[in-house]
Order: C-alpha cells, then structure tokens, then sequence
C-alpha cells in the first residue's frame, strides 16, 4: 500500500502541471476574445481528458458557468437530429435513396426539377437543392408563435402561402451543396411522419433518457431552468440578452392543441433548438466513438454509425457552395473535416462533427473515431463580433481553442504528429495495414481479404496526387519515391468503411 501511494504521489505533480496548463491556456483565450463565458472539453481514448468551465451563464443574476450549464446549442442540434432520423433507418423504416415524398404529407419536389426525387440521402447531406429562401424566416416566425403552426408545405409547394421561388435553388438535386437549415425542417417532420410521435418527444425517448441526459429539444423537460445560459450580445456599452433569458422562471409550455403531428417539425428546432451541456455533448461524442454504445447503453448499431461517416459529397471546386473553405464534405448528417490548409483544420486531425452559431453563442462538436479524440467548445456570447483569421476557417477564437485542445490531446492521448500506428482496427475482427511509414519507396496496403477499395493519396494542401482501386484484390502498391518528402494523406474507401491516414514519405 506505501508503493502504491509514493508512486501517486510521485505521479500527482505531473498530472496537475498538464491540467494546470491547458486550463491557463484555455483562461487566456477566454480573456483575450472577451467571453462571457464558456465550456471546453476534452476527450482522450474514448475519455473525458480534460473539462474547463469559465464566466457567466446569466450576467445579470451573476451565474456561473459549471458542467452542468446548458447552451441553445444551435447548428450542432443538426447532428442529433440526423441520429434520430438514423435510428428509424436501422430499424428498417426506409431507405437512404427513397423518395421522401413517399412519407410526407405533400409533395417535395423543386420546382426546376420537377421529375427529380428528393431522398433521405440527400436532405442529411445538403445536397437537395432546397435553400433558406426569403419565405423561410417569416414561416418561421408563423411556426414559433402560431396555434394551429402552418403546414410545411406552406413554405415549400408553389401555392403556399409562405413559398418563395429560392426556396429551391435551380441545381438538379443531389448534384450541388449548400448548407441549409430548412432542409432539418423537413428531417424532422419526416422523423413525426414516420415515427407517429412529436420530434421532441422521439429524441427524448430514443437518445437523452436511454443515455440519462438532462437534454432536450423542449425546454420543458430540462430538470433546472437555471442551468440554462442566456446568450448575448453586447451593444452600446451592455451586454443583451438574446435567448434564454428566463430569470429562474420556466416557461409555460406551449399550447399545440392544435398541432398536427407530422405535419411541422421545425416547432422545435431539429435545425438548431438543442438545449444540452458540453458535458453531454461529451457523451454523444464517446458514443459515436464507441461506434453507438456508452455505458452498455446502445443508441445506434455499429452499422449505422459507420454508414453515417461515410462522405456524402465532396467539395471539387464546383460542386457547391463551401461557405470559404469551410465546409468541404459532408457525411450523412456530419460536417467532415478535411484539414485543408488555412480551411477546415480541427485539431489537425480527420474529425467529424458539427459547427453552430446564433443569438451570440458559437459551439463546435466534432470527433475521431479512430483516435478516439474529441472537441467541444461552447461561448454563449461575446464583447466583440467573432473575428475571421488567415489560419482557419473558422472564427479566430475556435482556431485558438482548437490549438489548446490539440497540444494538450497530444500530450494526454500520445497521438502527435509522428509515426502514426501502422495497423487500424475497423470493426471487431477486420483489419487493414499499411506500411511501411514512414515510407521511402513503396507504400503497401493489404487487406484480410480480397477488397474493391478507392485508394487516394492527397498532399498536405488536399491536391490529389494518386489514384487507384485494389480492384478485388487483397493487396495494393503506392510507388512513391518520386515523391517530395513531407506528410500525405492516404484516404482508403470501401462500402463499409472511409477511413484517412497520414503517411511520412522520407
């Protein structure tokens, strides 16, 4: 028992000089951006590593920030919603390429491509050529505060009352990305249509409560209306309040007496109206870490989980809109980081995720499955507008953050940048390998079995450099000693798996 306790002691000074050091980073750029407040954590394979709490949750009432503050999560909802709607997938509702029209109430067609189905597929993954129109925020104002809400089709079939011609953009869909929040709308009537419950009430049942989340999409459910952050802005001198600014008092629930279940899913918010904590988040993200199971609680088969990293789309300069660099693939659900130089960079690392921003607050959610690493980081407001950098697409403050949470995710999880392992474990029993890397001449890939694998290899600037199939074989060669030495990226894709690795050329 002595050892024992000389070898904790021993280890203790250690073990606090590291969080003693991420938590002063973490402070020094909460002050330099001029937070309200904010929550940060981080995970280290497939564990909490690190949690950081700072500033205020209600300004006024003088609230602090703690792991159980709640932000209006905005665009991160997205990624909850497209579980849920995964989870009706699974159990075998529908099919990914199915017309969606088979399931609402009307029918969704774009008026400049009247013969083209709209499919599942394509709402999850912004390629349905609908678009946040004129007509939308005024729809949305209707839907919020009216009683009965107005049928969806209201705003997206020629003759409603709220449609407006961009609300589809004139591309064929399926060929063309842009981001859009009406198309979670849509996802989540069709979770009503199919499920036969209110979209709340499904994520409740079939996500927060299994996993013992206080959590929701109705505010109603939450257990404490003060662990719910106001968010802000600040004008002339004060601080705003935009959203959430109850005072300690819950809200009277909303009358939908009148309400239709299917027929108006955006009453709350698929699109952006998650209440949740980073803590919470944290365990959404060792979940999909753990390919859908936390504490033998299972929310999704591996299956799913592997079907919804699969890409979707990919950004090849024309394909659509990737709002400057930033979004440059999609999963079905899932913002795909792609760590393009001065882009997309998370970590320096291929994550998953999701990005929000509304009312003042900001928030990122994004993981690797493979490393086992994740990021969550949430601002509910602050004294400036969020300033751009040349290093990132995203707001200076998340690239500072991204770089805190990386330096200490090295250290913590020993992943760093050299000499990545050789040997990637997929699902159970399947494997692949590559080597050797770092490589000078030839790199192999060989698989246990026969494979039809895409095999592409991308320059740290994301250029394609080679491309080849293993064409049913178990093996595949990369010659490359013509190559200039540096760090690449090997993308190897299949029908089950999509997976990136960084390879060393010396």
């Amino acid at each position: 028992m002595r050892f024992r306790v000389l070898v904790w002691i021993f280890c203790l000074p250690f073990y606090l000089f590291a969080q003693t050091t991420i938590q002063a980073d973490l402070s020094q750029i909460f002050t330099r951006y001029k937070l309200m407040g904010m929550s940060v954590v981080g995970i280290c394979n497939g564990e909490v590593s690190f949690s950081h709490y700072q500033g205020l949750a209600d300004f006024q009432r003088n609230i602090p920030i703690d792991n159980n503050t709640k932000y209006r999560i905005a665009s991160v909802s997205k990624a909850i919603t497209a579980m849920a709607l995964m989870k009706l997938w699974e159990q075998g509702y529908f099919q990914l390429d199915d017309d969606v029209n088979t399931y609402l109430n009307f029918s969704l067609r774009n008026p400049n491509f009247p013969s083209k189905a709209i499919t599942f597929r394509m709402l999850l993954s912004h390629t349905a050529s609908l678009n946040d129109g004129s007509g939308y925020e005024n729809f949305l104002s209707a839907t919020y505060n009216n009683n009965p809400p107005p049928n969806l089709s209201q705003l997206l079939t020629p003759s409603g009352s709220y449609y407006t011609a961009n609300m589809f953009l004139n591309k064929e869909p399926g060929t063309y990305f842009t981001y859009a929040n009406i198309t979670y709308g849509v996802i989540g009537t069709l979770i009503e249509r199919i499920s036969g419950k209110r979209f709340d009430i499904f994520c409740k049942e079939n996500i927060f409560q299994p996993l013992g989340l206080d959590a929701s999409f109705n505010i109603q459910d939450l257990s404490n209306i003060n662990q719910v952050a106001v968010l802000y802005r600040k004008s002339g001198g004060s601080w705003v309040p935009q959203i959430d600014n109850y005072n300690g008092v819950m809200p009277p629930p909303r009358d939908l007496s009148g309400y239709t279940i299917g027929n108006n899913g955006l009453i709350f918010s698929p699109q952006g109206g998650l209440r949740i904590s980073a803590k919470d988040l944290g365990v959404l993200a060792m979940l999909m870490i753990n390919k859908g199971i936390y504490n033998n609680v299972r929310i999704l088969n591996a299956a799913t989980v592997n079907t919804m990293l699969e890409p979707q789309w990919t950004y090849n300069g024309t394909n659509g809109n990737n709002y400057y660099c930033l979004f440059n693939e999609w999963t079905l659900g899932l913002h795909s980081i792609t760590n393009r130089t001065r882009c997309d960079v998370v970590l320096g690392k291929k994550m998953v995720g999701h990005a929000g921003e509304a009312y003042g607050l900001i928030s990122d959610w994004y993981f690797n499955v493979s490393t086992k690493e994740a990021v969550i980081f949430a601002t509910n407001g602050s004294e400036t507008a969020y300033a751009t950098t040349s290093q990132s697409a995203f707001y200076a403050v998340e690239h500072e953050i991204f770089q805190a949470v990386k330096k200490e995710l090295d250290r913590a999880c020993g992943s760093g940048t050299s000499n990545p392992p050789s040997v990637t474990a997929l699902e159970s029993n399947e494997y692949f390998q590559v080597f050797p890397n770092p490589v000078r001449e030839s790199l192999e890939i060989r698989f246990l079995q026969n494979e039809n694998a895409q095999i592409r290899l991308f320059n740290p600037q994301g250029k394609l450099i080679i491309e080849g199939n293993s064409k049913g074989k178990a093996q595949f060669s990369i010659t490359t000693q013509n190559l200039p030495k540096g760090v690449y990226f090997l993308h190897i894709r299949n029908s089950y798996l999509s997976k990136h690795i960084k390879v060393v050329l010396e």
